[in-house]
């Protein structure tokens, strides 16, 4: 099974929102749509799902294709950023909605439902409403109910974003066992890196409606292909240091060294994360960001240094990466 967008456009009004936009996602991959508010992640779960219409441009799902199909008939398994479950109906009775508009007899519902609710850990909260469960609860439920649908694509968008930091590090093993790494394409949207790195077999970095980059979380990380991604990619954020020969010189925090050799510097602030600290530090060449370990003490008057190897060197004009 594989997901197939061919040069899709999507104007609403004079704004384009996607433009000649390209991706394919194979049997069981994730791939996460990552980007800033506004890019159009959203726009492309719309279009796949059927829920809007693009200018331009074709949907595949194997070999069909699905551009025209109404979205009701397209099997697609979608879990909202807003759970969107019904306040009046128990978890039960939101479950099994779904199979009974789609005609399924009252004894596969019972054997269907029971099953995902068991599987979910839900079985206990199986006549509560909505309203008398958590929020990790409530997002099990959109889960549960996407899974019901026997789909052929998934598409989560932003399903993580309502919990809280401690939720979202539980739930992320659960949904990767659950709707991952299956036979089915999975499209995540996100605008969390560190979600998106975690739980995605590749990353699409979007900007302005397109694709600045796609590759493994560790391609994106290590040999970003422009400023924008090398920027987007890795917290905090790589330093930028703009050069004089027409490049851009990109060095991580993390491979900034501190000590006897080097620029001369002065240590502005720090935050102190316990494993790691943040510091700023101001030199010749401007602010950096320096994280260290959190046990390193620093110099009266320190000097800060990097090698060769960690270098990124990228166009001043255009952005791309130069090696």
């Amino acid at each position: 099974m594989t997901l197939t967008i061919r040069a899709i456009t999507k104007k609403f009004g004079d704004r384009i929102v996607l433009d000649h936009f390209d991706l394919k996602v194979g049997d069981g991959e994730c791939v996460a749509l990552l980007g800033p508010s506004g890019c159009g992640k959203s726009t492309v779960l719309r279009l796949i799902a059927g829920l809007d219409q693009p200018d331009s441009g074709i949907i595949y799902i194997d070999d069909n294709d699905m551009t025209d199909v109404p979205a009701e008939t397209r099997r697609i398994g979608m879990v909202f950023q807003s759970y969107a479950l019904f306040p009046h109906l128990n978890v039960r009775e939101n479950l099994e909605l779904g199979l009974r508009l789609r005609g399924k007899k009252s004894r596969e519902r019972n054997s269907r439902v029971n099953a995902i609710l068991e599987v979910l850990q839900l079985s206990q909260q199986a006549h509560q409403r909505p309203s008398q469960l958590s929020g990790g609860q409530r997002q099990r439920v959109a889960l549960a109910r996407a899974l019901l649908r026997d789909p052929l694509v998934y598409l989560l968008d932003e399903p993580m974003s309502n919990l809280d930091a401690q939720l979202r590090e539980e739930l992320r093993p659960e949904l990767k066992r659950l709707m991952l790494g299956g036979i089915h394409p999975v499209v995540y949207v996100t605008h969390d890196q560190q979600e998106a790195m975690a739980l995605a077999d590749r990353i699409a970095v979007m900007c302005c409606g397109r694709i600045e980059q796609v590759g493994t979380p560790r391609e994106l990380y290590h040999y970003p292909a422009t400023t924008f991604v090398a920027q987007f990619i890795g917290r905090p954020q790589m330093n930028m240091i703009k050069l004089q020969q027409g490049w851009t010189l990109g060095i991580r925090p993390e491979d900034l060294r501190l000590g006897s050799v080097g620029l001369p510097c002065q240590v502005v602030s720090s935050e102190w994360h316990g494993a790691s600290q943040l510091l700023l530090i101001n030199c010749e060449h401007g602010q950096l960001r320096f994280v260290c370990s959190g046990e390193q003490s620093i110099e009266p008057e320190p000097r800060v240094s990097w090698s060769e190897a960690a270098e990124h060197h990228f166009d001043n004009q255009t952005g791309q990466r130069l090696n």
